[in-house]
């Protein structure tokens, strides 16, 4: 069938919209009717050659969208569903059958390659499954395992970067630190990954949440989200103001969302004795961090690396939305909404901070 999709045809170039060829259904695909996705500062550096992605491919992977058939093995969704994408995973590996998809062993085959071809132009591939999905076509493919069933009450322009971003740093608090009442943790960095760390610090009953940023207006929307106290990390000395906020203690808890190495090891020595350290940013494979490990030793500190939140999506998600309705995670506030032919535009308040979460409508 016809769809149209935005295009990155070499790496940097702006995205261009164009009519393409969707193949037809696997037994266990589905195919969703987009009706919004997210844009993710992870499409922005796939865009600009982070990843051995092929081009031209479609890119995308906050999608929301209603199904609009279903493969002859699928069972668990069926035609008017309303959805939500997450990433892919095999299914088979010993992480996926340990319920912890989001660390598929196949994970950068499937989601990052661009070497799935569900799409084409003039007979010519054009890579898909980005993130299982490719959600920056009106119409997609993905994989039964990929898509989670939601609410329909619910509009889907806001439930659309649940699939990514938001449940990133939610669940790096609540899936991975799980800190404790009453306990310290730092944000660094409050774009979308980092506002939902934030707020899901509050809904942990940490009494101490910090917000690092080097933007005073989003530090300004830090604290609406529960930051009890903010950091400009361009004005002030980031490590000598977290050790101030906490008493010269350090911060049981740090997300960072930034993955610059230099960021990194100043988190990881502000950090409390048996302090934990997430790092959630994303950044071009081969970068790497140094950490000083003679006197830290003592302080048996904990580094992680996160990548969806260690989210079982189909599980996670719909808790997220449910956090929305009651009002304790009002992501809303980050949001301005895009039509889908201005998605260059959206990439570009997103990359100078005007928007921190763009959604594209179809």
């Amino acid at each position: 069938m016809k769809v149209t999709a935005a295009v990155v045809r070499e790496t940097g170039a702006p995205l261009s919209v164009e009519e393409l060829e969707l193949a037809e259904l696997q037994p266990d695909e589905v195919r969703v009717r987009m009706v919004a996705t997210g844009i993710c500062h992870t499409d922005a550096t796939a865009r600009d050659g982070a990843y051995p992605i092929q081009w031209p491919a479609v890119l995308g992977h906050e999608g929301a969208g209603v199904v609009d058939e279903v493969g002859s093995a699928v069972t668990g969704v069926a035609a008017g569903d309303h959805v939500v994408m997450a990433p892919a995973s095999c299914g088979h590996c010993k992480q996926c059958r340990r319920g912890e998809m989001a660390y598929c062993v196949h994970y950068i085959d499937i989601n990052l390659s661009g070497r799935r071809t569900a799409l084409s132009s003039g007979g010519a591939s054009v890579g898909s499954h980005f993130f299982g999905q490719s959600s920056f076509s009106a119409y997609a493919n993905v994989l039964e395992r990929g898509v989670v069933k939601v609410d329909p009450e619910v509009p889907l322009e806001i439930l659309a970067p649940l699939g990514c971003g938001l449940q990133t740093g939610a669940g790096a608090v609540l899936n991975d630190l799980r800190p404790e009442a009453a306990s310290s943790l730092a944000v660094i960095g409050t774009g979308a990954v980092g506002s939902a760390a934030i707020m899901a610090a509050k809904i942990a009953g940490c009494t101490t949440v910090i917000a690092v940023d080097l933007h005073d207006n989003r530090l300004e929307l830090a604290r609406e989200l529960g930051a009890t106290h903010t950091v400009n990390s361009a004005k002030t000395d980031m490590l000598d103001e977290l050790n101030r906020i906490t008493g010269g203690e350090g911060v049981d808890s740090i997300v960072d969302t930034t993955s610059v190495p230099a960021v990194l090891n100043q988190a990881a020595r502000a950090l409390a004795f048996r302090g934990t350290l997430v790092a959630v940013g994303n950044t071009t494979f081969g970068t790497e961090a140094p950490f000083e490990i003679g006197q830290s030793q003592v302080k048996g500190w904990t580094f992680k690396m996160n990548v969806q939140g260690s989210s079982v999506y189909q599980v996670f998600i719909p808790k997220l939305i449910e956090l929305w309705k009651q009002g304790r995670f009002p992501y809303d506030k980050l949001v301005k909404t895009y039509r889908f032919a201005d998605i260059n535009q959206a990439f570009e308040d997103s990359a100078n901070g005007t928007t921190i979460k763009p959604i594209l409508l179809f």
